[in-house]
């Protein structure tokens, strides 16, 4: 099966030649830190670019992916600068060089910004932002790729509520979401689109995330395409997917194993290398098995991003009191939020023993399920399941008006695709891909049968 045998090759291979012999690449729009692109190379595809337009987001995928330090590297053409780059200045500016790329990369992935579409966030149906996927979708058809991957928070396929209700009440015709208005964008240029929403816990990472996925495959390529279905793929591989990592095919990972060999308990305290002014705790080693996934190539070494915030002691004792008095793993309620003076809509005192809570991009949303303090950026990491090499970049956080023209540490992470569930993703792809390779459904020499189990004399 493919996990098994892409997980054996990549244990056995050196990292910096990874997928130095895929002739299966991929482009990342949308890149943001990283999330999505390395987990497709850590599934074997090979990565030829990505476009991110934040600064501070770009010098983390600069760093781990494009200078790539642990072998996990983009191919990266001579043409395109190593700088942040908007997409829509991607499609306009590089226009003739992306359509030189024709016939050569198999698929295009990325994530166009979520926060208008986020049910946690305002939802602002005139945000610019929202009609990103337009040069998505022109960047997709100078290219052509076999595959499309699209992500996103599940509000995409919900479509904005103020003006849906205005449109019941006068009879008009209620509008569209944007996730149909990609996927009919997308048709348009000739793909078949496979949406559907999937719960990252379900797949290894320990965050209750509910995700937004849409496949597409070329409809010249694949002819019948009633006979392919992603999402019959990933459930057929993913008990297989989660044996070859050592993580439980039949509960969740919970917040307790990502993240306790993190805790400050009675450990003693350092500065903090990467944040000035702040401490962090002196890492002594995973403890668990998702620890040890996630610390392998790390060889002890405490990973970055550790600093914790300098909570005053009045925050502490709030703190204290929710964790002793509110119900673990869900918003505070109204009364609480009353009770405790807070105005934040969201506030979420973890479970150790469940997923956490739908990480946002706000470090003051989450609260540590033992200590009275937020999270540091790398336990949102561990709960992102991003591996303790990978560093992150630019400052911690920031405030104000600032909030919508940066993107931090713990915004990078908030944001980011988990690379866990972008690895088995990019397993599924592979398995698309190879039906282009080695034969179509439509030719009789499909890998799979129409529920998406391998067919007898399959290719292995």
């Amino acid at each position: 099966m493919v996990a098994k045998t892409v997980v054996r090759a990549r244990r056995g291979t050196n990292r910096a030649q990874m997928g130095a012999g895929c002739h299966y690449t991929f482009m990342d729009l949308f890149a943001g830190c990283g999330g999505l692109s390395l987990g497709l190379m850590m599934a074997g595809w090979r990565g030829l670019l990505a476009a991110e337009k934040d600064s501070l987001a770009f010098e983390t995928l600069r760093f781990n992916l494009i200078e790539g330090p642990h072998g996990y590297v983009y191919d990266w053409p001579d043409w395109f600068p190593k700088e942040p780059c908007n997409v829509g200045k991607f499609a306009g500016k590089f226009r003739d060089r992306i359509a030189a790329l024709n016939g050569k990369v198999t698929l295009i992935a990325g994530g166009p910004p979520c926060q208008s579409f986020s049910l946690a966030g305002r939802r602002d149906k005139a945000d610019r932002r929202n009609h990103l996927f337009k040069a998505y979708v022109e960047i997709v058809s100078l290219v052509r790729p076999a595959l499309l991957l699209l992500e996103n928070v599940h509000g995409i396929a919900i479509e904005f509520a103020k003006k849906r209700r205005a449109l019941e009440k006068t009879g008009g015709r209620r509008p569209k979401p944007y996730s149909v208005r990609i996927k009919d964008a997308l048709e348009e240029i000739g793909y078949h689109v496979y949406p559907d929403l999937v719960r990252a816990d379900n797949h290894g990472v320990p965050q209750f995330r509910p995700r937004y996925i849409m496949f597409g495959v070329d409809e010249r390529r694949f002819r019948d395409l009633d006979r392919i279905d992603p999402f019959s793929i990933m459930s057929n591989e993913r008990d297989e997917f989660l044996e070859s990592k050592g993580i439980p095919v039949n509960r969740s990972v919970t917040v307790c194993e990502a993240i306790s060999d993190l805790e400050a308990g009675n450990k003693e305290l350092l500065d903090s290398p990467d944040r000035p002014g702040f401490r962090q705790v002196a890492y002594s080693g995973p403890k668990t098995y998702y620890q040890r996934l996630l610390h392998d190539a790390s060889d002890g070494n405490a990973p970055n991003s550790m600093g914790m915030a300098r909570h005053r002691p009045k925050t502490a004792e709030r703190f204290q009191q929710i964790l002793s008095t509110c119900r673990r793993g869900v918003q505070l309620s109204k009364a609480d939020r009353e009770r405790f003076g807070l105005k934040k809509h969201c506030v979420v005192p973890l479970d150790g023993d469940k997923p956490s809570h739908t990480l946002t991009t706000l470090p003051d949303d989450i609260l540590h399920y033992a200590e009275p303090r937020i999270l540091t950026v790398r336990e949102f990491a561990r709960l992102q399941s991003f591996p303790d090499w990978y560093e992150f970049k630019g400052k911690y956080t920031t405030g104000g008006d600032r909030r919508v023209k940066e993107c931090p540490r713990y915004t990078q992470v908030g944001n980011a695709v988990p690379p866990l569930f972008a690895e088995f993703l990019g397993l599924i792809l592979h398995r698309l891909a190879e039906q282009l390779v080695h034969g179509s459904p439509s030719d009789g020499g499909s890998v799979y049968r129409a529920d998406g189990r391998r067919a007898r004399g399959g290719r292995q």
